[in-house]
């Protein structure tokens, strides 16, 4: 029996984990969600804070009275017979993060070591394929060193830009710079492009329920609810704060990997540490996506007979996915935030968010348990 504080914590980490790839590592997330909006940014960062406790909390809650803890079962309840419509957005918006993936992959090897942008499309996919193949425990290791990794890294490249740019930053807040983006003063339009980030990450939920058994009551989903909001916001402040520290620049918030460009005065060894680290979570993130998938046909598969997914079917299912990204990535990492994102996490927040904001409230409001 795990203790307390790790039945709470560990939901957090898990949604955390899956979330870092396609929602911040490359920077270029957060400039569409917030950077670009200069000093008036974190408005946006803290509707995404609101965002994610307040559907952590009902997700946790959810499950825990209604005694569901896979995701099929849990769109059952929300939305019947529409849970199909999640599960095709789901998917697409998977391909779509691994494009995302693979073209920042290309980004990074292309700006670092010269490499033509394909090979790190290819490689990516490779890895991502190597390690499905693998299969689950070794994915569970690698996600784990990856995530540690990652966030040691990043504390390091924030504190790297803050102590040498500090007074840029206080510069932005202090003339409230919002000159890179017009629409930066209409409050409405600040919180729903957070509303908008936590749309499209809504798909990161379902990786946490197999935690939630491990929850007992209502205060527990609470605590464990604020908890998984806060980890999932702060590497977001973390990385608005040091776009921050360039804004306006056009280099900065135009580039693809903003990233790659703020720690380009620190000299080649952070930005190969950078491309190691946040590649390697790009994999993980990619990774975890078609695992995720491929359990789900398979559970599926053997609820009707029986039998589980030979490893032909799992490889053909990986496949179709990693050559419809590879593909969708010449689109461009730009692109795909900007666009792409924005329209599936309409689809998410349509099929899952909704529903969830109706129909969880009212168990915070049961007789307590």
């Amino acid at each position: 029996m795990r203790s307390r504080f790790s039945r709470i914590m560990l939901p957090g980490i898990i949604l955390q984990s899956v979330l870092i790839g396609g929602g911040f590592a490359t920077g270029r997330e957060i400039v569409e969600y917030g950077g670009r909006f200069g000093a008036s940014g974190w408005i946006s960062g803290l509707a995404i804070l609101a965002g994610f406790s307040l559907l952590a909390i009902l997700t946790f809650e959810a499950c825990r009275q209604w005694n569901v803890y896979d995701y099929k079962s849990l769109l059952k309840r929300l939305i019947g017979r529409g849970w199909i419509a999640y599960e095709i957005s789901y998917l697409i918006l998977g391909v779509l993060i691994i494009a995302v993936m693979a073209s920042a992959a290309g980004e990074i090897l292309n700006s670092t070591l010269g490499f033509n942008v394909w090979i790190g499309i290819v490689l990516i996919i490779f890895l991502v394929g190597f390690l499905n193949y693998m299969g689950e425990n070794f994915i569970a290791r690698m996600k784990t060193i990856g995530t540690i990794a990652l966030f040691g890294a990043y504390t390091v490249f924030g504190i790297a830009v803050f102590s040498s740019r500090s007074s840029q930053v206080f510069d932005v807040f202090f003339n409230w710079n919002t000159s890179f983006e017009t629409e930066s003063n209409d409050m409405f339009f600040l919180i729903w492009t957070g509303i908008t980030y936590v749309g499209y990450n809504l798909a990161v939920y379902p990786s946490t329920l197999f935690t939630l058994k491990q929850i007992h009551s209502r205060r527990e989903s609470i605590i464990s609810g604020v908890i998984a909001g806060l980890l999932m916001t702060i590497p977001w402040f973390l990385t608005y704060v040091a776009i921050m520290a360039y804004y306006p620049d056009s280099d900065v918030l135009g580039a693809a990997v903003p990233w790659l460009k703020m720690l380009e005065p620190f000299g080649p060894v952070f930005i190969v540490i950078f491309g190691i680290v946040v590649g390697w979570t790009l994999v993980e993130t990619a990774t975890g996506i078609i695992h995720a998938f491929i359990g789900r046909v398979d559970a599926e598969v053997f609820q009707k007979n029986k039998n589980h997914l030979s490893g032909l079917h799992k490889a053909l299912i990986s496949l179709i996915a990693l050559i419809a990204a590879m593909f969708l990535a010449q689109v461009g990492i730009i692109n795909l935030i900007a666009k792409g994102y924005s329209f599936m996490a309409y689809a998410m927040i349509l099929f899952y968010g909704v529903p969830l904001l109706i129909k969880a409230p009212q168990l915070l409001f049961k007789k307590p348990d």
